[in-house]
Order: structure tokens, then C-alpha cells, then sequence
């Protein structure tokens, strides 16, 4: 017999300052900042996503530390380094469902087979909580950003340096350059 509780929703507002965790298979996940070049990456995508917010009807842009709270089997919780959500604002509160759009930049320990799984599963997991694309960003590959899309997941599209990287359809009208990735 097992005494273990399993985290909640409430557990994630006590998460340390500035920490960032989600809950996955019961457990509270926590992840470490990112280093240099990750977070600089993550703030491009965030700001060029604020300035267009300003042109679109709907949806607001927020950064890695916003939680979107979901109800899947295995997941209660999201926390992507940059996103785009169009549900209602909760002012002081988690957002409720997950974001439209989610970035996940990959940090120094998010290689080799297992976080290759790790990754792949959390997309799925998105999709399943009804996010309309993901993009994977690795800074280290000469595939940059990988943008996969819920009606086809398996098929991302593949953005290089000189690209311009999109997020369609979740985003509509938004673009950026990838080499901004790296300024």
C-alpha cells in the first residue's frame, strides 16, 4: 500500500519564485532555468509574439513561467517556455485548457533517446489537450524549428537559418525570421 499523494493544481502555486514545474503522471515536474542562449531565444519569439498580438482580434502572448491548467490522464499541466493562448483572461489565476500555440526551446539537457521521448510525448500531449501547433526549437541542429501541426503531427515543417518560421494555423499572420533565434 502506497501513501503517496499525487501533486495538484494547488502545489503549483507554491512553486518557488520564478520556478517552473507542471504536473505529469501525478508528479510535480520541475525545470531548470535555461542557460544564455535558450532564453534569449524564448524572449525573441515572446516579443515578436507581443507585437503582433497587438494586431489580431484575439489571444495573448505569455512567457515560460505561465501554467495552463488541462485535464488529461497523464498531464494536469503545461508550462512552455513561450505561448499564445485565446481563452478567457483569469487575471490572477492559471489559465484554464492549454495555450493554442506552445514553444518548447530546448535547453542543454534536452538531448539524447530519452528526452527525445520526453519531447515527443509532450507534443502529443498538447495536441491531445487541443494546442494547434507546436514548435520545437534546437538551436544545436541545422533543423532549427521543427513546426508540428495537430492535423499532422508526424509531418513537421522544418525551418532553417535563413527561414521564416510560421505558426499557422494558430497564429495567424505571424512570422520569424529564425536567424533572430540567434541575436
Amino acid at each position: 500500500m502506497s501513501s503517496k499523494l499525487e501533486a495538484t493544481i494547488e502545489d503549483l502555486y507554491y512553486v518557488p519564485e520564478n520556478g517552473k514545474a507542471e504536473i505529469v503522471d501525478g508528479k510535480l515536474v520541475f525545470f531548470p532555468p535555461l542557460g544564455a542562449w535558450p532564453n534569449r531565444a524564448s524572449g525573441t519569439i515572446y516579443v515578436s509574439l507581443r507585437n503582433h498580438e497587438r494586431n489580431i482580434i484575439t489571444g495573448r502572448a505569455y512567457i515560460g513561467t505561465a501554467a495552463f491548467i488541462v485535464h488529461l490522464p497523464n498531464r494536469k499541466s503545461f508550462s512552455p517556455d513561450v505561448s499564445f493562448y485565446i481563452g478567457p483572461f483569469s487575471g490572477m489565476k492559471f489559465l484554464q485548457g492549454a495555450p493554442i500555440f506552445a514553444v518548447e526551446v530546448r535547453s542543454e539537457g534536452d538531448y539524447g533517446s530519452a528526452a527525445e521521448r520526453k519531447i515527443r510525448q509532450k507534443i502529443n500531449d498538447y495536441f491531445a489537450a487541443g494546442t494547434k501547433v507546436v514548435r520545437d526549437v534546437d538551436l544545436l541542429s541545422y533543423d532549427i524549428v521543427k513546426v508540428y501541426r495537430a492535423d499532422d503531427p508526424d509531418n513537421p515543417t522544418i525551418y532553417r537559418r535563413d527561414d521564416i518560421a510560421e505558426a499557422e494555423p494558430a497564429v495567424p499572420g505571424w512570422r520569424i525570421p529564425v536567424a533572430e533565434l540567434f541575436a
